[in-house]
């Protein structure tokens, strides 16, 4: 083995030296030259790359530079990414001919600094954020790995889990094997069984993984077999305490965490439950908030990157990280903007308010709570929740990824906002967490003359219209029954505790998801019997008698 920069890769092809294990290096110089002539020849000035296999996104990346033409990585493929980035390029690659024959370019040296590549992510305000990248940044983060983990590495085959797509993956499954001739595999592996399978089929391996995929691997896998692993590598948010110390029993190393962004690259690394050592060159300071900002070989010179990331700097240089300060969230190493969701879901004629937020049970998900437009009340009313909640899922599945699409809903008619406007983040989660509402809250109570008059609003996401009936929710009169005796007893004193029956009731009147009731309550002690009626403007829905009293 031996190192290749990355601005030689395309001098002295060498078919001795393997870039996968069907592919070695003068092969992936040859296609790279020839789809560098191709490039040049269609005048390409900006090219977009979504390539699942690793070597042709290396043979894309190279022949792109070579050709002089500025390289956009999406971060997926969905329909609504391709318009959104339609303006900024001349062509979207997303399939390579192998027998491409245009005429190669000569090779030579790449421009550290007039090579780019340009990532996108979200940003806070919801739409896509491009990170520009000179090939010198790439270049130094990739040095710096190789001199810390290289001579552990060996010629360890590289097997991951993740995408190439973002910084990540890219550079640790990619560039940085590539420039030091370690073999890597074309396809990620998604799931446990695929990491095992595929590494068992090396001499020597190494991965590149998430915690989303760590953290599931079980009892199942052959732990002695997976042992000789020569370095685990861990990113995109961070490994619970458990799943790395069940990999430290099990595989005799802890994994390596790395904490970084595609803004800024590598920031540090850790292994076990301990703090963050920074990777050598990056400085570290806190803004008056206590969120890191830094500068770094891996950024432009002197730029400080501000990040949105609580963190405690300790005496030696290392620090402890304290959680996330905006609302991009990450699920299973996903970053999602929640603003960008919540637009999304603003712009369907359904939905006049939408927040989001994360909930952690088991897995974390996404939930949506939305305030529902006049016709998204309708459309609730006449074709049930799961019809309603099926509809906003499939708008959003043009936007994102399967993994952003919230698990849960909450439907009301307005959000809460305090009377600053404000709504908390914290509240928001709660009300995501919390269960689906069985009762009413009366938005007023007045007593006339010993009788109770009480306006009341049914919840658009009463839990009782799911069964009752799923394509067209109606407030089943036990209910009724029970909201009356409820409320009763939190307005009327000495309300007797036993329920002895029923008398005269009638139901004459459909109650459905958001309707407006007056409702009537009078108790007569004499007679132990409380009257109730419930009203819809001038119609009645139901009345009748409770017959209570009190234990012999």
């Amino acid at each position: 083995m031996s190192w290749v920069s990355i601005e030689h890769l395309l001098l002295n092809p060498d078919p001795g030296r393997r870039v996968t294990p069907d592919l070695d290096h003068a092969e992936l110089c040859q296609r790279a030259l020839r789809l560098a002539g191709q490039l040049r020849a269609q005048d390409v000035q900006h090219v977009a790359l979504y390539l699942e296999d690793a070597a042709d996104l290396a043979i894309a990346l190279l022949g792109a530079w070579l050709a002089g033409v500025h390289v956009l990585l999406p971060a997926d493929a969905q329909a609504q990414t391709r318009l959104q980035l339609a303006s900024r390029i001349d062509l979207w690659l997303d399939v390579l001919d192998p027998a491409c024959a245009a005429e190669p370019l000569p090779a030579r040296a790449l421009d550290l600094d007039q090579c780019r590549l340009t990532l996108c992510t979200s940003g806070s305000s919801g739409a896509a954020k491009l990170i520009d990248k000179s090939l010198r940044q790439l270049s130094n983060e990739i040095d710096a790995l190789e001199q810390l983990w290289g001579e552990t590495l060996g010629d360890a085959v590289i097997v991951a889990s993740v995408a190439a797509q973002h910084i990540y993956g890219l550079l640790f499954r990619v560039l940085w094997p590539l420039c030091a001739g370690r073999v890597f595999l074309r396809r990620a592996q998604p799931f446990p069984e695929d990491m095992q399978r595929t590494s068992l089929e090396q001499p020597a391996f190494a991965w590149v993984a998430s915690p989303a995929l760590l953290k599931r691997m079980g009892d199942n896998l052959d732990w002695a077999a997976l042992q000789p692993v020569r370095k685990i590598f861990s990113s995109g948010g961070a490994l619970p305490v458990e799943a790395a110390q069940l990999l430290h029993a099990r595989l005799g190393q802890w994994p390596t965490e790395i904490y970084g962004s595609s803004e800024t690259g590598g920031i540090a690394w850790r292994q076990g439950d301990t703090s963050w050592q920074p990777f050598a060159g990056v400085e570290l300071d806190v803004n008056a908030e206590g969120a890191l900002r830094l500068t770094s070989p891996y950024l432009p010179v002197g730029h400080c990157e501000q990040t949105a990331d609580a963190v405690e700097l300790q005496a030696d240089g290392r620090f402890l990280l304290r959680g996330r300060l905006d609302r991009i969230v990450k699920l299973e190493e996903k970053r999602i903007s929640l603003p960008m969701l919540e637009q999304t879901l603003m712009a369907h004629a359904w939905v006049s308010d939408a927040r989001l937020g994360v909930i952690q049970q088991g897995r974390a998900f996404l939930g949506a709570l939305l305030a529902l437009s006049p016709a998204g009340v309708h459309a609730l009313r006449n074709q049930g929740r799961r019809s309603v909640t099926d509809s906003l899922r499939q708008h959003l599945a043009g936007h994102c990824e399967a993994i952003a699409l919230p698990r849960r809903w909450r439907l009301l008619s307005q959000l809460p906002y305090s009377s600053q406007g404000k709504l908390a983040q914290a509240t928001i989660d709660a009300l995501l967490a919390a269960p689906r509402p069985t009762l009413v809250e009366p938005l007023s109570a007045v007593e006339r003359d010993g009788e109770w008059l009480l306006e009341l609003e049914v919840p658009l996401d009463l839990a009782h219209f799911s069964g009752h009936f799923p394509q067209a929710p109606v407030l089943p009169g036990v209910v009724q029954i029970d909201w009356a005796q409820q409320l009763a007893r939190q307005l009327i004193d000495q309300l007797p505790p036993r329920f002895c029956g029923m008398e005269v009731l009638k139901f004459q009147q459909l109650v459905r998801p958001g309707d407006r009731l007056q409702l009537s309550l009078r108790f007569d002690a004499s007679r132990g019997k409380l009257y109730f009626s419930f009203h819809n403007g001038d119609k009645t829905c139901s009345s009748g008698r409770v017959l209570l009293e009190n234990p012999r």
